[in-house]
């Protein structure tokens, strides 16, 4: 049944019924208690009644038809065990007088006898235990049937109650099909029972989840056409220094400076793509990741740039841990920290990239990943802007998008981790620090 009224229709009926066939089990064990000790007292009455009789008065007259309801049987014995008197002929009738209140098996079922014994016969009253269960039955339907008639009156006043419970659902259900397609205002939580109040609450969070990041999405659609519309318009000037270029070294000069821009527009799509795919999305399944294996492969990838730049790039400590997440955003990290490094440091500079396991880095079960370079540093002042999209230090010399920093803020917040900025060795240059937390670090052996 997918419809709540129905199921607690069902529910509720069945409960009732449950407890009425309890109670009806209930009254009748009483009434069976209770017929057994009516029937044993018209048994005891009746047999004594015959005790003082004569035998000629049993065959004269017959059971009185009060009796005869209560399908009693009368045997009169003789005192040397001869039967001379049978109210009426039964196949089954106990042969063995016991004096007294007793049951007896038989072939037919259970009986219930009385007998007395007078001077000169032995009187036995019996009547089969079938007429009590009967009776018991007969007053326990009697009590439960106005109950039965009742149930379909009490499945209506279910129903109608239970759709009067849920009319709150039903105008919770009406305010949000009257919703437009862009309104992401919270729902309205008035006159809403306790037990909505959690479901509503939990689609406002998610309605501002959404808000937030429509909204970062604007922001972020808005600087990147900022971005990208001052070096699309540099490649159409370039291009039209290209077309009006006379002669080969004019031409060769601006075929330079188209290719750079080029370049760097290539560049800034990267990044601005990069960027995109860590901005709040579904998460992936986590994969263990060998920090200092992608340290090596970034920084093998990453040598020719520093060569060609006269910047000494190599990993100075590699200590084996293994980082639970995305390998693809973990590798992105760790080029943009070293290519930052690689761009900014002069010639004859040095970058330097370390992993540190859960030991060496202090924190029992986390792991460090250090990038430090001799390049001009970041002041103290700026270490906080520096993570803002296309944000770009005043008098900065390399080129760049101003999103390094920012992808790298992003990958480390998806991973738990932190990112923080200090001075470089003696002070000079920078030193780029990601600190993994322990439930998401394995170290390795």
């Amino acid at each position: 049944m997918s419809s709540l009224r129905a199921r607690l229709l069902a529910w509720l009926l069945g409960a009732v019924v449950l407890l009425g066939a309890a109670g009806g089990w209930v009254v009748y064990r009483n009434a069976l208690a209770e017929a057994d000790e009516f029937f044993d007292y018209h048994l005891r009455q009746t047999a004594l009644i015959l005790r003082d009789q004569p035998v000629e008065y049993l065959l004269s007259p017959p059971i009185p038809s009060t009796e005869a309801a209560y399908d009693f049987v009368v045997q009169v014995w003789s005192l040397d065990g001869v039967r001379v008197y049978l109210s009426r002929p039964h196949a089954v009738l106990p042969q063995i007088t016991t004096l007294g209140l007793a049951t007896v098996a038989t072939s037919e079922g259970r009986w219930r006898v009385y007998g007395v014994q007078a001077l000169t016969k032995v009187i036995q009253v019996a009547q089969p235990m079938s007429v009590r269960r009967e009776r018991a039955a007969q007053l326990a339907l009697q009590t439960l049937r106005p109950f039965a008639l009742l149930l379909p009156v009490l499945a209506l006043l279910i129903w109608l109650a239970v759709g009067k419970a849920l009319e709150p659902l039903q105008r919770l259900t009406a305010q949000v099909l009257a919703r437009r397609v862009h309104s992401l205002d919270p729902l309205s939580s008035a006159r809403l029972p306790d037990e909505v109040q959690p479901l509503v609450a939990a689609l406002n969070e998610l309605l501002e989840r959404l808000r937030a990041a429509l909204e970062h999405e604007r922001a972020f659609m808005a600087d990147a056409a900022h971005e990208l519309r001052t070096p699309l318009t540099a490649l159409h000037l370039q291009a039209g220094t290209l077309a009006r270029a006379s002669g080969e070294a004019e031409r060769t000069a601006a075929m330079a400076g188209l290719a750079a821009g080029v370049q760097r527009v290539r560049h800034l799509v990267e990044q601005l793509l990069s960027l995109a795919r860590q901005e709040p999305r579904a998460e992936s399944v986590p994969v263990p990741v060998r920090l200092d294996d992608a340290a090596r492969e970034v920084v093998a990838e990453l040598v020719p740039l520093a060569d060609a730049g006269g910047v000494d790039l190599g990993i100075c400590a590699a200590e084996a841990a293994t980082v639970s997440g995305d390998a693809d955003a973990l590798r992105t990290l760790l080029r943009n920290l070293v290519d930052n490094a690689v761009r900014y440091t002069p010639a004859g500079g040095r970058v330097d990239v370390s992993i540190e396991a859960p030991a060496a880095a202090g924190s029992p079960g986390g792991a460090r990943l250090v990038v430090a370079d001799d390049g001009p540093g970041i002041p103290a002042a700026e270490r906080e802007r520096v993570f803002d999209r296309f944000y770009r230090r005043a008098g900065a010399a390399a080129p760049g998008s101003g999103l390094g920093l920012a992808i790298v803020q992003a990958i480390a917040a998806a991973h738990g981790a932190t990112v923080s900025l200090s001075d470089g060795s003696g002070g000079k240059g920078l030193t780029v620090s990601v600190e993994f937390p322990p439930k998401r670090s394995i170290a390795a052996a």
